[in-house]
């Protein structure tokens, strides 16, 4: 394999004195990158000492890179199967495999992605070839086990990412499986954005002696996020929304259902408003998922409906507005949809249309948050009576402005 040539490196730059190679220094540079993030700057020092991890830290700080850099580091040349990282969505599987390729650019390192929804084939074939690093779905991951097309047994590092969506998606014990595959001694990074009991027990039983970091953990949306709750009776949900869109200058706009039939259903609708929109859900295909969130970034769709496939860890910049169609039924989720918009330092906007049936889930979601979330109605809509209104009082239900909807950002 040729590798490209190895640039200058400035002497200074940070990530050179954290211990990094100057082969995975130079990938950094390339990057743009010459501040470590918190996150980084704690976690690089733990993995390459060895040490079993844990870090609790939220989507946008940089915890990727907190584990590849050191990892790639730490594997050096090319050789067996080294490294595996398990994560809960294809997408972020995906996303974390890019990020090796282009932090290992001049390591000479290969990196294979397996998960489902699409052939076994190619990703047999990229295995078989040899590679060092493994990023996977744990159900895909078990079928290449038990058919011996992957074998673990020189496994040096274990990365259980985003553990807390796994737990949310059943994978718990699928994980637990695939640990009975790897060597003992091994080191072992788990990172998740909380720490339920369930995660915790899973720690004490795969991780030794761990370090912990926190960085970054919110249980409240960031200050550059406007968000507020519009009560409305469930009939009128949709009508409501596409006033919403009606009125709202936006940049692209992100929607969350509830389910999957939920939110074809809505793309659909929107469409034929003439809304240019995406879908992505579990049971569209990988490559209609990809179109999708590509699409979404890339502007040809400047509306993606989704469910909690695309609340966590995803990397989708510069969301101007969050739409909760459905109210999440986990308080956190709250937190971590609208966290979609308002990003590093730029102001977003987030809506929850909210129907007597939400009551109980709103008030989980302020109690998380430690504040009352606005109740808000738009003028000059004719909306049917709903017992919500007569919180007015207690909740400060006001008719909106057009003046935050209709402003222009970013």
């Amino acid at each position: 394999m040729d590798l490209p040539p190895l640039p200058a490196i400035d002497p200074e730059h940070l990530f050179l004195k954290l211990g990094l190679s100057p082969a995975v220094v130079a990938a950094v540079a390339e990057k743009g990158y010459s501040q470590p993030t918190p996150i980084q700057e704690r976690a690089i020092p733990i993995v390459l000492s060895g040490r079993d991890l844990i870090g609790t830290a939220q989507t946008g700080t940089g915890k990727t890179a907190a584990f590849a850099l050191p990892i790639l580091h730490k594997l050096g040349a090319h050789g067996p199967c080294r490294c595996l990282i398990l994560e809960p969505t294809r997408e972020l599987a995906l996303q974390v495999e890019e990020a090796f390729r282009n932090y290992g650019k001049f390591t000479g390192l290969r990196v294979a992605v397996v998960y489902g929804g699409v052939g076994y084939g190619k990703q047999r074939e990229e295995v078989q070839r040899g590679v060092d690093v493994i990023v996977a779905t744990p159900g895909r991951l078990l079928d290449l086990l038990g058919d011996g097309t992957i074998k673990l047994g020189d496994l040096q590092v274990l990365v259980l990412d985003e553990v807390d969506r796994m737990l949310d998606m059943g994978f718990l014990p699928d994980v637990r499986r695939i640990i009975r595959h790897v060597p003992a001694q091994r080191q072992t990074l788990l990172f998740s954005a909380t720490l339920p009991p369930e995660i915790q027990g899973l720690a004490q039983s795969v991780l030794t002696n761990p370090d912990t970091i926190e960085i970054g953990i919110r249980s409240s949306p960031a200050d550059t996020i406007d968000h507020a709750f519009y009560p409305v009776v469930a009939a009128q949900k949709f009508e409501l929304l596409s006033t919403l869109l009606e009125r709202t200058e936006y940049k692209s706009v992100l929607v969350f259902t509830r389910t999957k039939i939920g939110a074809d259903k809505i793309a659909h609708r929107l469409h034929a408003l003439g809304h240019k929109t995406g879908v992505m859900h579990a049971d569209r295909s990988q490559r209609e998922r990809t179109e999708a969130l590509d699409g979404f970034k890339a502007g040809k769709f400047q509306m993606l409906i989704a469910t909690d496939v695309a609340a966590r860890g995803l990397d989708i910049r510069n969301v101007s507005h969050v739409v909760n169609y459905d109210m999440p039924e986990n308080p956190e989720d709250y937190v971590h949809r609208i966290g979609r918009t308002g990003r590093a330092n730029t102001e977003g906007d987030a809506y929850t249309l909210m129907t007597e049936d939400d009551i109980r889930n709103a008030r989980a979601i302020e109690r998380l948050i430690g504040r009352q979330v606005p109740r808000r109605k738009i003028e000059n809509f004719n909306y049917l009576f709903s017992a919500l209104f007569e919180e007015r009082e207690k909740a400060d239900l006001a008719p909106k402005t057009v003046s935050r909807l209709s402003r222009g950002k970013r």
